[in-house]
């Protein structure tokens, strides 16, 4: 990580103009990265912008969010992408990202080729939360409360509470907590807050799950979908954390979601316990994450995703 941290903190330091981009369907990795990251820059005196292409912002996530959060990109000398695998990433705003002079990549997943001029891509980081903090302190800015609360939103999502935190995320943890960050609220509204709504939804997907217990070589696979139907008016991100629901099947090595957006579309989300490469599946189908935790998008009705996917396992 070294000599991209280096490169990224050249590349930033001076900057007067900076447009950060947040990934399509933004989670709190990545808006927190985008926002924490502007704080980090306007501290330095540069102009930023944080855009992201919706479509629209996950619950939770209001207690990071300031009037000035969020604007159309700037015509900036430096462009970065955070916590994005690939350009896809950005939707719409992947022509505008790669029209940059300059394009900086900051982003933890495995499967990220480094689509930047200048990249810092670490996988073995817990959250890009972690990776922007590596770039503050190259940069000498030192973290505030509010910009403690964007890195911890990203750290504490993308480690499932810690469950699966490397001991570098609870010292950040640590670290961020001291800086000022409101650790237990926005674990509480970001993990552990939902409308009722939500139970409703949860007991119809849960219900679904069924397994394929040969799949994967013997390992297993508990699979369910959530459809349109199965969501009704709660927001897109509604299902996101269910996953983590089906992954605690205890004979099961490998856990699948699929949820649908659009009528037809569908975003699979994998989970795999300790033993299976789920991002070695997800970049054979066009997706992309990390070695226990991936996903890919795909389109067909319920039961063509379903039956593709089990046909591959």
């Amino acid at each position: 990580m070294t000599s991209g941290l280096a490169a990224v903190a050249a590349a930033l330091d001076g900057a007067r103009r900076v447009a950060v981009y947040c990934h399509v369907r933004p989670d709190a990795d990545t808006i927190g990265s985008g926002l924490g990251l502007a704080r980090i820059l306007r501290a330095l005196g540069a102009e930023v912008s944080v855009t992201h292409p919706g479509p629209s912002l996950p619950s939770g996530i209001t207690r990071l969010i300031t009037d000035d959060a969020f604007s159309a990109p700037l015509d900036a000398e430096v462009a970065v992408a955070v916590d994005c695998a690939s350009s896809e990433r950005l939707g719409d705003l992947e022509e505008s990202f790669l029209a940059a002079p300059v394009r900086v990549v900051i982003d933890h997943h495995a499967t990220n080729n480094g689509f930047g001029t200048v990249n810092l891509v670490d996988p073995a980081a817990n959250s890009t939360t972690e990776l922007v903090l590596a770039v503050a302190d190259a940069l000498g800015v030192p973290i505030d409360a509010p910009t403690a609360d964007c890195l911890y939103a990203g750290l504490v999502t993308d480690t499932g509470s810690f469950r699966w935190s490397t001991h570098t995320g609870h010292v950040m943890a640590a670290r961020l907590l001291e800086a000022g960050a409101e650790g237990r609220e926005l674990a509480r509204e970001l993990l552990d807050t939902h409308p009722r709504a939500w139970f409703t939804m949860a007991a119809a997907v849960l219900g679904s799950a069924r397994a394929a217990l040969d799949a994967f070589g013997g390992l297993g696979a508990v699979y369910a979908v959530c459809s349109a139907a199965d969501r009704g008016d709660l927001r897109w991100d509604a299902a996101e954390s269910l996953i983590d629901l089906l992954r605690t099947a205890d004979d099961c090595e490998v856990a699948a979601l699929f949820k649908e957006g659009e009528p037809g579309v569908w975003s699979a989300s994998l989970r795999a316990r300790s033993l299976v490469d789920v991002s070695a599946f997800a970049r054979e189908v066009g997706g992309g994450g990390h070695r226990l935790a991936a996903g890919y998008t795909t389109r067909g009705t319920a039961d063509e995703v379903v039956r593709a996917f089990l046909e591959r396992v």
